[in-house]
């Protein structure tokens, strides 16, 4: 028999014999003399599309606080610190440097005429501080000037109404300080990295290459097995195409896929800063459907694909329908296919 090459589901291939029924859709029929080598048989099972990958747990992207005032550095937070909205990320002449919650970054004084995304974020996190007197909207109006003199004077600031380029920081939410990139008493200046974040939850980041991309979509959910052999649920919870650069001088940029997974129990991390851990991704899932190895296949001359059936020391084909092919094996209906059926294997 010729051998055919098969492209199935994930970009892979795969070799099945062909074969040929009669014309007329009769089915031929061997002697055992002629039966195929080795026989396998029918299963009912359910199918995994899965793919297992390499992780690191820890706490997901790690962003820089950028200076956008010049002074002195006279407070910085420890690693490890968690910092909540309103509370000072550091302090730069005495004067504090606050988060707050937001995706727009910081990048231009707010003042009463302004409007934008940024003024939202400012007014909504004056709100959840406690402030009021003002609506929450995407205009900067005298009444949220007023809620930010009451904000300044409680935070010993000078009473402006106007929240300075440098003053805060938005961040998604509350952020764990990973490292400082200076020391109290140095100078700082615009454009200065003054320390380094991450988010407050353990994630896993995991690197894939772009064809696999498929395995990790938003919101599917894997598996994580942990160093000392738990598995724990997790989730996808943002996958991004990231640019890697060559190792050597005269090597090229790789694209890869960069996945990041939060886990179902973060008690079952606990302890663990950063760790290698094993990611297990689900692509497909088919429950209860008969089965055969991928090697049973034979392609029909007429099209299609069939199994050579074995019964009685004879032989004959019948055509079947391909489903998810995974781990080897592959999904298979059809008319008089059954569980328990012997098939053939062919060389």
């Amino acid at each position: 028999m010729l051998l055919v090459v098969v492209a199935v589901a994930g970009g892979g291939f795969v070799a099945v014999n062909s074969a040929g029924l009669l014309e007329g859709g009769a089915a031929p029929t061997r002697s055992a003399a002629v039966l195929p080598p080795a026989t396998t048989t029918v299963t009912r099972q359910t199918l995994n599309d899965t793919m297992d990958a390499d992780g690191e747990l820890g706490y997901g992207p790690v962003t820089t606080a950028v200076s956008r005032k010049p002074g002195t550095i006279t407070w910085l937070p420890d690693s490890g610190a968690q910092i909540t909205r309103g509370r000072s990320l550091y302090r730069v002449d005495n004067q504090p440097v606050m988060l707050m919650y937001g995706t727009t970054p910081a990048y231009r004084d707010l003042k009463v005429g302004v409007e934008g995304k940024d003024v939202e974020s400012l007014e909504r996190n004056l709100s959840k501080l406690g402030y009021d007197g003002f609506t929450v909207d995407d205009e900067y109006t005298y009444a949220t000037a007023e809620a930010v003199m009451e904000w300044q004077d409680d935070r010993g600031l000078d009473e402006t109404g106007v929240v300075e380029l440098g003053r805060v920081v938005f961040a998604p939410g509350k952020v764990r300080v990973e490292s400082t990139q200076t020391e109290e008493g140095q100078p700082t200046a615009p454009g200065k990295g003054v320390l380094t974040y991450t988010g407050t939850s353990k994630v896993v980041t995991v690197t894939l290459e772009t064809e696999d991309q498929r395995m990790a979509k938003k919101g599917a959910k894997v598996e994580v097995t942990l160093p000392d052999g738990k598995s724990v649920k997790g989730k996808v919870t943002e996958v991004a195409t990231v640019i890697e650069p060559g190792e050597g001088q005269d090597s090229e940029p790789q694209t890869r896929v960069e996945a990041l997974v939060s886990i179902g129990s973060s008690a079952s991390a606990k302890g663990l800063d950063k760790a290698a851990v094993d990611v297990t991704f689900t692509a497909s899932k088919r429950e209860d459907v008969l089965t055969v190895p991928v090697a049973a296949l034979v392609a029909l001359r007429e099209g299609g694909f069939g199994l050579e059936v074995i019964d009685g020391g004879k032989s004959r084909y019948i055509g079947v329908e391909t489903g998810l092919f995974a781990g080897g094996r592959v999904e298979v209906s059809g008319d008089g296919l059954t569980e328990g059926m012997t098939v053939g294997v062919p060389s």
